[in-house]
């Protein structure tokens, strides 16, 4: 008896292959945006959890915790420590062991504090975002942005607090600044019209959950879009609605709130809520949002 053997031609087998191309193809935009909802779902997850542990800090405090602590010289000048709001609630955020590592009284940059200020806080980083996994360097920079020296590493951070709309610094018009003690009853404008924390994308720049690391300054990242732009140590913790807009997703300067979540960003309002903005929210709504009590009339979808 003869058997005779089947087998695919070359034509039969570059069809298959083409289909299998093709299949892939569809499926691939299909599997990229279930992955980028996971993603983002995750991250609204852990700025759920911030603000569990911002009102838990307030219902022991009566206050929410200050944006940065430090003293200063008389030209206004950060003298330090320099921890910021996120270290402050590390024990509401389940980190009690980072936090008990902590020497509040010294600065970020102490040696006693080095195991605590390289120590990486997951819920404080956005899944879908290319923050690096190991403390990154700061210190001072020359007027062309290269690090003059090291003055620590400190490890990163998606969630910056929300200044306000000018600068951030000292005084702003949100919740976070240097030495702030704002209480919910100073939140006069709403809690569920008043955000708090929002994120901040390693494309544009870096962040820290450490604080405001004395004398350091931030720039551009290797990655980020825009022209080279310089600023000082606070903008690491704090960020503000600033004086352009390109969306409550993008960023005309590299101390704004930015996100990878395509046309939209994370927010954490004051009473608790997370809302995903994106390009329905008009400038004015967005700057509205960010003050804690201006009066301003909330405008559109958000």
């Amino acid at each position: 008896m003869h058997r005779h053997h089947t087998a695919f031609t070359l034509v039969e087998l570059l069809v298959v292959i083409a289909i299998i191309g093709t299949l892939v193809g569809m499926l691939l935009p299909a599997v990229q945006a279930a992955r980028e909802a996971s993603s983002r779902n995750a991250c609204q997850n852990n700025l759920k959890q911030v603000g569990l542990a911002l009102h838990g800090f307030h219902d022991a405090r009566r206050r929410l915790p200050t944006g940065y602590a430090s003293a200063f010289d008389e030209a206004g000048n950060d003298t330090g420590p320099g921890w910021g709001w996120a270290a402050f609630i590390l024990p509401q955020m389940e980190q009690i062991g980072i936090h008990s590592r902590i020497n509040f009284q010294q600065s970020i940059e102490a040696a006693a504090n080095a195991e605590a200020r390289g120590s990486i806080v997951k819920p404080f980083l956005c899944p879908s975002d290319t923050a690096p996994s190991v403390p990154f360097p700061v210190g001072p920079r020359d007027r062309t942005g290269r690090l003059m020296s090291v003055t620590c590493a400190v490890s990163p951070s998606n969630y910056v607090g929300n200044f306000g709309v000018s600068e951030p610094g000292v005084d702003g018009d949100g919740v976070f600044f240097r030495g702030s003690e704002i209480a919910f009853r100073d939140i006069t404008d709403g809690l569920s019209t008043t955000f708090v924390v929002g994120e901040r994308s390693f494309r544009y720049s870096e962040a820290t959950w450490t604080g405001a690391v004395t004398a350091s300054q931030q720039v551009p990242s290797p990655s980020c879009p825009m022209g080279f732009q310089i600023n000082n140590a606070s903008n690491f913790v704090l960020s503000h609605t600033g004086e352009s807009f390109d969306g409550a997703h993008g960023a005309t300067e590299i101390n704004n709130f930015t996100s990878r979540h395509g046309q939209a960003g994370n927010y954490l309002f004051a009473d608790g809520h997370v809302s995903l903005l994106g390009d329905s929210t008009d400038y004015a709504t967005f700057k509205a949002l960010s003050t804690r009590s201006k009066g301003e009339v909330i405008q559109g979808d958000r």
